[in-house]
């Protein structure tokens, strides 16, 4: 299996609240998501998203041109519903959040090798930008995500191509919880095979995503 990592030690919340408030409810998956070759809609030329998450909401605008592939993916999952109900499993505070394994494991399983391919890097990896992780081979972008918590503009020449930026709610994405640090960056396998309930049983204060939505 080839699990995503960003860079060097890239695979993927701030004060903690009660571990039952961070407990999605269990996946409710669209039957689109069960065949990743069909969800290749082309992406608007720019559009916004919203993430509603367990500490807050924050918006996310993509320009498709910065990373055609990545943005057209992205649309995709989004606009499925891939995202929602599925946990940060990687906070690591100035660096990354990171999300984007499907807590249905009957799903991941699915979308692990869907790839597509590389896109140049025209836009930067600067603070609040979101970049889809990748390993180090060619074009080995999947599902998982990360969005800068910092100035990372040295992922530009490992070919991460950012493609959209949090214009709005950017205190929420660094309010969550960073606690587990890296312990979680080598378990994406374990993560994959066991979903949402291995993360609620051996990491049970991750925030997670209610809901991402297209709202323009």
């Amino acid at each position: 299996m080839n699990f995503r990592i960003v860079g060097i030690a890239l695979g993927m919340v701030a004060i903690t609240g009660n571990a039952l408030a961070q407990k999605p409810e269990a996946p409710k998956t669209p039957a689109a998501l069960n065949d990743p070759a069909k969800l290749k809609e082309k992406a608007p030329e720019t559009f916004k998203t919203r993430f509603v998450t367990s500490k807050g909401t924050f918006d996310i605008d993509v320009v498709r041109k910065e990373s055609p592939n990545g943005a057209d993916r992205f649309y995709n999952l989004v606009k499925n519903g891939f995202f929602n109900n599925i946990k940060f499993f990687r906070v690591v505070k100035g660096f990354v959040v990171q999300f984007g394994i499907h807590g249905d494991p009957k799903i991941s399983k699915k979308w692990l090798d869907s790839n597509i391919q590389d896109d140049s890097v025209v836009a930067s990896n600067i603070k609040g930008t979101l970049t889809f992780a990748k390993s180090g081979a060619p074009n080995s972008r999947s599902t998982q995500l990360f969005i800068n918590l910092g100035d990372n503009a040295r992922l530009d020449g490992m070919g991460f191509s950012s493609f959209g930026k949090v214009t709005k709610g950017m205190d929420v994405v660094e309010k969550l919880n960073g606690e587990y640090g890296e312990t979680i960056t080598q378990l994406q396998g374990e993560i994959a095979q066991g979903g949402n309930a291995y993360l609620e049983k051996n990491f049970p204060k991750l925030d997670y995503i209610k809901t991402a939505t297209i709202v323009k």
